[in-house]
């Protein structure tokens, strides 16, 4: 993978064409670009031909994209802009959901507390089996996840699921100390 540089304000405006949580910078301007993956559309320099010239797409790493789609929601302005851990907490769970739905729901299957579930399908389920619990709708998601906990649960429940998922420790690491 390339790295190219662009200025803040070529940043923003790609950004602002986002379309969910984790959809990378590259995903963005193939869409904006109507970018085809494999076919090139333009000439190469130095050829006459004027057909497109069609290149060998190397399969790309799944784990690589899902480390560089948490990444970008670290660093984007709109989780920056997050002044509340519950926001925060809530944007990491339904990106990590997006990246991998069947994985992320079977980590939560096997996260309750001793009194409370804290992850469910309903609202009434979560409110079931505690006090003041504070369900949420996971946005993106059809889980319901209990919001009333401190932070370092709701990182401990991150950090179980991103485990799960096979999340590098650095990553997990970093992304509960941005909750």
């Amino acid at each position: 993978m390339k790295k190219i540089e662009v200025d803040d304000e070529l940043y923003r405006y790609i950004a602002s064409h986002t379309q969910h949580i984790g959809e990378s910078a590259s995903d963005i301007l193939r869409r904006m670009l109507k970018f085809t993956a494999g076919v090139v559309p333009a000439v190469p320099l130095g050829t006459s031909n004027s057909e497109p010239v069609v290149v060998e797409e190397k399969p790309v790493n799944v784990a690589r994209q899902r480390v560089r789609a948490v990444r970008e929601l670290l660093l984007s302005d709109e989780y920056a802009a997050q002044n509340r851990a519950v926001n925060r907490f809530m944007m990491v769970l339904s990106t990590l959901y997006q990246l991998d739905a069947k994985t992320f729901g079977e980590a939560t299957e096997s996260l309750y507390g001793r009194t409370r579930v804290y992850f469910a399908g309903n609202e009434q389920t979560l409110l079931a089996n505690g006090n003041q619990t504070k369900p949420k709708h996971i946005p993106g998601t059809p889980y319901w996840v209990i919001t009333n906990t401190n932070t370092e649960r709701k990182c401990s429940m991150v950090g179980h699921i991103m485990q799960s998922m096979k999340f590098p420790a650095e990553l997990i690491e970093k992304v509960c100390g941005t909750i």
